[in-house]
């Protein structure tokens, strides 16, 4: 594939992103911190992102489908999770954490259950768009590295 076509794709997907608000503008921060010393910044901030959140999400998945929930155990991993979630611009995804952090303050397991449900539903969609993300720059920088190398 042409380097137009994957930078045009790349676009795209950004765009589409932020138009479904999936991303805010702190994702556009993150990304402005890369530069050629360190090209692959913003899929390691994205990577780290995603393994912790992964982590957040299947111990509070763990926790809530226990036979007693302990309400104050989990409230800091849901602010960490919205703590990350917002540096990085996972707009949705901070979006969803606020809501299990107000279903907290009832200790409603069953709306916990569901606000649940609503951030891991959001976790994915943006793991999925992320990782594309990730792929196509790395086909971009490939292709760009390449045409920089001098012919021998």
């Amino acid at each position: 594939m042409a380097l137009s076509s994957l930078q045009a794709e790349f676009n795209n997907l950004l765009h589409s992103m932020f138009d479904e608000n999936i991303l805010d503008e702190q994702f556009t921060q993150v990304r402005s911190l890369q530069d050629e010393t360190n090209p692959n910044f913003t899929a390691q901030v994205i990577n780290s992102f995603c393994l912790d959140a992964r982590k957040v999400i299947i111990k509070l998945n763990k926790q809530f489908n226990a036979p007693d929930v302990e309400f104050s155990v989990l409230e800091p991993s849901v602010h960490q999770l919205k703590g990350s979630s917002s540096c990085i611009g996972a707009r949705r995804l901070k979006v969803a954490c606020t809501e299990l952090q107000q279903v907290f303050d009832v200790k409603d397991k069953q709306g916990c259950l569901q606000s649940l449900n609503k951030i891991i539903h959001e976790y994915r969609i943006l793991e999925g768009k992320l990782h594309t993300l990730i792929q196509l720059e790395k086909r971009i920088l490939a292709i760009q590295t390449n045409k920089q190398q001098p012919d021998i």
